[in-house]
């Protein structure tokens, strides 16, 4: 499985970004004249300077709370919230629902989503069959896989979610190279199976997604003949990145951009810091501009053993939005930034919340080696400044706390 989907997975790193950044411009350029949310967002830039991963990081992150807020708003006259290119009509094949109540738009093309890519990194082949459990209705990633496993020259089975035994007896009977939905749903398929004393020996593999594959469900699904690896994609961006043979961390696709920012912020941290995953598409129907997706993640050093030279991540490690209310008053991990930077002292901080509801304490961790009382009485000033409550702060040496984009822990007891 170390041969590739195409030969864009294997050219060499300069030659992917120089592709990328000069498919930058145009791709701005674009969000501006056809999206009108995005004409207001990036008001005032200049496309044909936007040419770096410096200058792309210079421009505001659209997270998905706000991209929500805009479709509420002018659901009267547009379902997309501005954020689309396109209308109604043979350019639009289909609209979906994803969590949160966010409408998102399909365009034409075969594998919009791009998922062929992840589901022939599995292990999938043209002239197969694919058991998909993704589910059809409402969300958009039934449909996803299916479009994807069709490019790749797959026949799909479109069982969608439910009726397991129903399932069981349709892998049985067509006997499918392998199956594609969450890894949760195909444990319960296999149990079902097992419990009825049927065999299920065509299949081998499986591409998961859609919630945690941990390596013990991995391990478990493997003692039963079944090689499963894992992809990350969203409703509003298809895939992301995938996984390989190497099993690795998960490889970026080749048609989107990857930063890795500080959560609340609009910021990149350093490779290897966990932080939020922000992606800008180079998709034109639907033309995300550093869109945040909410969720941690970190670059991987160095390149997939399988010979794929993208840019590696650790994959899903939560959530980025940590914001949290103290006292009837709403703290913000921008708020923990801020007072990072007002600091040159400070090299990183975390907000720890403790205590029970309505009895709340605040103490920040600030990594320093400046242990000056005078500095933590100003830091504490400063963060009662802008959270209008009060905190103590606690000298940490740098490199203390964990590397896992934690900006703000609460550690209350809701019992």
């Amino acid at each position: 499985m170390t041969d590739h989907y195409d030969a864009l997975e294997a050219r060499a790193p300069e030659t992917r970004e120089q592709a990328l950044m000069a498919a930058l411009p145009p791709q701005i350029a674009h969000a501006q004249h056809a999206s009108p949310a995005f004409a207001e967002i990036l008001a005032g830039i200049d496309p044909a300077a936007v040419t770096s991963r410096a200058a792309l990081a210079r421009l505001p992150v659209t997270r998905k709370s706000q991209l929500l807020e805009r479709q509420i708003a002018q659901r009267a006259t547009t379902p997309f919230g501005g954020f689309s290119a396109l209308d109604f009509g043979a350019r639009m094949p289909r609209v979906f629902s994803s969590p949160g109540g966010i409408y998102e738009p399909e365009g034409c093309g075969s594998d919009y989503w791009r998922m062929a890519r992840a589901i022939h990194a599995a292990g999938f082949r043209p002239g197969e069959l694919v058991h998909n459990s993704f589910s059809y209705h409402f969300v958009p990633a039934g449909a996803m896989m299916e479009t994807g496993a069709q490019a790749l020259g797959c026949t799909v089975f479109a069982a969608g979610t439910g009726q397991t035994e129903q399932q069981v007896q349709a892998i049985a009977e067509l006997r499918p190279a392998g199956y594609i939905g969450t890894p949760s749903f195909l444990r319960i398929l296999i149990e079902k199976a097992q419990s009825l004393g049927q065999p299920l020996p065509s299949l081998h593999k499986a591409l998961v997604s859609g919630e945690a594959f941990p390596p013990s469900l991995r391990d478990w699904l493997a003692e039963r003949g079944v090689a499963g690896y894992q992809c990350y994609a969203t409703a509003d961006l298809g895939l992301i990145a995938y996984e390989t043979s190497a099993r690795e961390g998960l490889v970026v696709d080749e048609n989107v951009i990857v930063e890795i920012v500080r959560p609340g912020t609009n910021d990149p941290v350093p490779d290897g810091e966990v932080g939020e995953l922000v992606v800008t598409t180079l998709n034109p129907g639907y033309p995300l501009i550093r869109f945040g997706t909410g969720d941690l993640s970190a670059v991987l050093p160095g390149h997939c053993p399988t010979g794929r030279t993208n840019v590696r991540i650790r994959g899903w490690m939560g959530r980025a939005d940590q914001t949290t209310k103290v006292r009837g008053m709403f703290v913000h991990p921008a708020q923990v930034h801020q007072v990072v930077q007002r600091f040159a002292q400070v090299q990183r901080a975390r907000l720890v919340v403790r205590g029970e509801m309505a009895n709340d304490s605040m103490e920040l961790l600030v990594e320093t080696q400046d242990t000056e009382p005078a500095l933590l009485l100003q830091i504490e000033a400063c963060v009662r400044d802008l959270t209008k409550l009060r905190c103590d702060v606690r000298p940490l040496a740098p490199g203390a706390l964990p590397n896992d984009g934690v900006v703000i822990e609460d550690a209350r007891s809701y019992r």
